[in-house]
């Protein structure tokens, strides 16, 4: 009896334990998340949260100002087309859950996101997915313009194991992208989450390949900074960063969607053949040169071979002519022009007479820019329309529609009325 009284009651400390333990994860979670420091009290007591905006707009418009300064310092071009192989470190150190629920899955999540803002403005670029897993490097997709293609392999091959290899990883892809042609930006970024690498050979002699075949190597490591990680992105002249949480890893990953800088006098201009082919007639069949099936309306002819393909931007598997449509190109072309920084606007001179002519309101969403109590609120100008625009639109004009509104209406030109007096 004494020995059963003696186990039960050790089976109750590790229940309690245990419960103790699950209850600490379980507060522990909402430690880390620390919400409560997203509230503030307004003057009637009541809590709301906290509006980061003009925080975030700051940090925005620094790193608008930075790159500006950049590239007003030197003669520079940025490449329409863009050949990019996202290496992902799937190692056991992918598994580690110092970002919830696991580097993987993080890493997973934003490379979603960006491959489908890298393609919304870099659209007749292309992408390739590498995953190092075992020591050993995976080709998961071939280079393509295809966001969903990516997406579907990435999501199918979530796992961890084994060592990392980044010599392995950069003799691949440096064995695909030396095949692209001399006017493609030749670009690699890895997100790599080891503490180590296991490599067969001199990984010096692979970063000097790379550096003689003008791979522009990028890292964003998960874990800390590694000098070989660095070395590799300044002799290549690539990025290195380290992601220091969720949040972070993704604004790195943005950052590379744009495409880079690159020095005029060691760019090559050369004339690329596009076509611009048409769609099929609805209720036609034909096979599909790209995935070698038969289909019923949907698809483009090319041009040259009169080959069927399903989606633009490609490349024609049969003559191997650049697909391209208008408004694809048109989409490459504003990085070539970007819009320069809208002004700030002081607080104190905000309702002068030249804002009392063009309104109270941003000309964009027509929202009112007057804050509470009758007080200015935070706007910019632009410097050659001088019109008023909020923080909101401020950034979306800069990221996203890369036209200025109160430009475009002036040059807009007036309508023909067609009746005569």
């Amino acid at each position: 009896m004494s020995n059963q009284r003696k186990r039960s009651n050790a089976e109750r400390e590790e229940d309690d334990d245990e419960d103790a333990e699950g209850i600490g994860e379980w507060e522990r979670a909402y430690v880390d998340d620390r919400s409560w420091e997203e509230l503030q009290e307004d003057e009637s007591g009541l809590l709301r949260p906290i509006d980061n905006s003009a925080i975030y707009h700051a940090q925005y418009r620094r790193r608008l100002r930075m790159l500006s300064a950049a590239a007003a310092g030197t003669r520079i071009q940025k490449g329409l087309i863009r050949y990019l192989y996202i290496v992902i470190d799937f190692s056991r150190a992918a598994a580690e859950m110092d970002f919830r629920p696991s580097r993987m899955a993080i890493m997973a999540k934003h490379v979603e996101a960006f491959i489908r803002e890298f393609f919304d403005q870099n659209p007749l670029s292309q992408i390739g997915l590498v995953s190092i897993k075992n020591g050993v490097a995976h080709t998961l997709t071939d280079l393509g313009g295809s966001p969903e293609t990516h997406i579907k392999a990435l999501m199918g091959k979530l796992e961890a194991l084994g060592d990392s290899s980044l010599q392995n990883a950069l003799e691949l892809v440096h064995e695909h992208l030396n095949q692209v042609p001399s006017y493609g930006h030749r670009e690699v970024l890895i997100l790599y989450s080891a503490l180590c690498t296991c490599d067969p050979g001199d990984i010096m002699e692979t970063i000097q390949k790379c550096k003689k075949s003008k791979l522009r190597c990028s890292v964003i490591g998960l874990s800390a900074e590694m000098f070989i990680c660095k070395h590799l992105c300044q002799e290549t002249g690539g990025l290195y960063s380290v992601a220091v949480d969720e949040v972070h890893l993704k604004d790195l990953l943005l950052e590379h969607a744009p495409p880079p800088p690159a020095i005029a006098e060691f760019a090559i201009a050369n004339l690329i053949k596009m076509g611009f082919p048409q769609r099929a007639a609805e209720g036609s069949m034909a096979i599909c040169s790209c995935h070698k099936e038969v289909k019923i309306g949907a698809g483009y002819m090319c041009p040259r071979c009169k080959a069927r393909v399903c989606d633009l931007p490609t490349e024609c598997t049969i003559c191997g002519l650049t697909l391209v449509s208008s408004p694809h190109l048109a989409r490459s072309y504003h990085h070539l022009f970007p819009i320069a920084p809208f002004d700030e606007v002081p607080a104190l001179s905000s309702l002068n007479d030249n804002r009392r002519k063009l309104g109270r309101s941003c000309f964009g969403c027509q929202q009112s820019l007057i804050g509470a109590g009758n007080k200015p609120g935070p706007c910019v100008t632009c410097r050659k329309c001088k019109h008023y625009f909020c923080l909101d639109c401020d950034i979306y004009i800069h990221e996203s529609l890369h036209n200025c509104p109160g430009c475009e209406s002036i040059h807009r030109p007036k309508s023909v009325s067609l009746m005569e007096e």
